[in-house]
């Protein structure tokens, strides 16, 4: 059936090819129109898996509220089948995805590359990463949409690449790739810009000279064929911010100090976590495990409430849209853990919006500890942006996608010292990101490299 469809692909684009006369234009078109198809694609998966996502949280929260004693069944019974369906279809389809295409974008080039590709970017990875996500979610797992979007961008990215056939002008996988990263987070977010930046900050490393036609491109189209279904909005609105001076620089400065360091915390038991978990071999105990923190996440839902669960937007909302909204003492804590319980369960989802909504909580948390009201959503954005660079190591990255989720251009000195010092306390506890760390071990895998190769591909 796959071969029947690529013979009748195929000669439709010979066709194509065949009536384009100029080879300037005709190279170019060519070079391009993998990548036109594979961001509408993208933008259009990008959409629907928003849609649903918004609608399982808003129905876990319902369920939640009717009847709060429920989550001791729903939560175990969710957090077993996203891991069982990652466990069993698509074991590459655990967790954020971020950490999975960046292993991608380093095997390409090499040997035995596009197979060692094709194990963390297909169909079936796509598939699972949605259906996992979203049986997490309606357990209540504290997950984002952002890295299975990235991922699951970067799969169609690879898929469409594959059907791309001989006669076709060269096409360069890696930037493929990660166009596709660049253009799924633009999606996920509607921050172009950050899309763009966090393809050469996090995920090629390169200069942008060598691929900014495909890779404006990508996220452009993305971008477009989001707000046409989702219209042009900002992830989180505009909140009002005080002016940077006086004292509010001492407690933006302290507050990203802090905030890195608890985004640093996060990251390393995280990754303590999964590396511990190696030592269960059988199906058994990992089934076990994913029940386990299923029941445990129930305890903490239930004892401290809704603002533990779901990807934190409503959090973030509240707190910076509503005066008189302000954090419980346990607030912080129950979301920091919460969203370690999930993602160590088993099961697909992201630590993006995870990460800025305890951050959020955090800086609010700060504002009371301090008394300063007057500065309320100032420390709360530079709490998101010092505790998301904590954890990606990304400080451009961060600092721009707060930037466009909020509008707040007069902002921008305050936002770019958060992620500044952030990246700072952050280089000095770890000179290595989560991101960087997983993906170590993903290229180090038996999976993907026989054993007495393993350490080749890290340097």
């Amino acid at each position: 059936m796959f071969k029947k469809i690529k013979t009748y692909i195929n000669s439709l684009l010979q066709m194509f090819k065949n009536k384009m006369q100029n080879d300037e234009l005709k190279k170019f078109t060519l070079q391009s129109f993998p990548f036109w198809i594979s961001s509408i694609v993208a933008g259009l998966l990008a959409v629907f898996y928003s849609k649903l996502f918004h609608w399982v949280e808003q129905l876990h929260e319902t369920i939640n509220f009717e009847r709060a004693w429920w989550i001791f069944i729903v939560a175990p019974l969710s957090f077993f089948i996203a891991w069982w369906l990652v466990h069993k279809f698509s074991p590459t389809a655990s967790g954020s995805g971020i950490p999975q295409l960046i292993a991608s974008i380093q095997f390409s080039g090499q040997k035995n590359g596009s197979s060692n590709i094709l194990k963390l970017l297909n169909v079936k990875v796509i598939i699972v990463k949605i259906v996992s996500s979203i049986t997490l979610l309606l357990g209540g797992g504290a997950i984002g949409r952002e890295g299975p979007t990235i991922q699951i961008s970067g799969a169609i990215f690879n898929t469409i690449y594959r059907f791309v056939p001989d006669f076709w002008p060269k096409i360069n996988q890696r930037l493929m790739l990660i166009s596709g990263g660049a253009a799924g987070l633009a999606a996920a977010f509607n921050t172009p810009l950050g899309g763009i930046v966090f393809a050469i900050e996090e995920l090629g490393k390169t200069h942008l000279n060598a691929m900014r036609t495909h890779l404006f491109t990508a996220v452009i189209i993305a971008g477009l064929t989001s707000q046409l279904f989702l219209g042009s909005y900002l992830y989180i609105g505009t909140p009002d911010l005080p002016e940077m001076k006086g004292l509010a620089i001492v407690h933006v400065i302290l507050t990203a100090i802090f905030s890195s360091f608890f985004g640093y915390l996060f990251s390393s038991i995280l990754l303590k976590i999964i590396r511990w978990k190696k030592i269960l071999k059988y199906t058994k105990q990992k089934a076990a495990w994913a029940i386990l923190m299923g029941l445990l996440f129930a305890t903490l839902v239930f004892f401290t409430g809704n603002d533990s669960t779901g990807s934190g937007k409503t959090v973030m909302v509240n707190l910076l849209f509503n005066e008189n909204a302000t954090t419980q003492w346990h607030t912080f804590p129950s979301r920091f853990f919460a969203s370690i319980i999930t993602y160590v369960s088993g099961g697909a989802g992201g630590i993006f919006a995870p990460s800025l909504s305890i951050g959020a909580t955090l800086g609010d948390s700060i504002v009371n500890l301090l008394n300063i009201p007057e500065f309320k959503n100032l420390i709360i954005i530079t709490s998101m942006i010092a505790f998301m660079t904590g954890v990606t190591h990304a400080p451009f990255t961060s600092f721009i996608l707060v930037l466009e989720m909020t509008n707040r251009h007069t902002s921008v000195f305050s936002m770019m010292l958060a992620a500044l010092i952030a990246i700072s306390v952050a280089k000095i506890l770890n000179k290595k990101s989560f991101y960087e760390q997983l993906v170590e071990d993903y290229l180090n895998s038996p999976l993907f490299t026989p054993k007495k190769e393993k350490n080749k591909l890290v340097k």
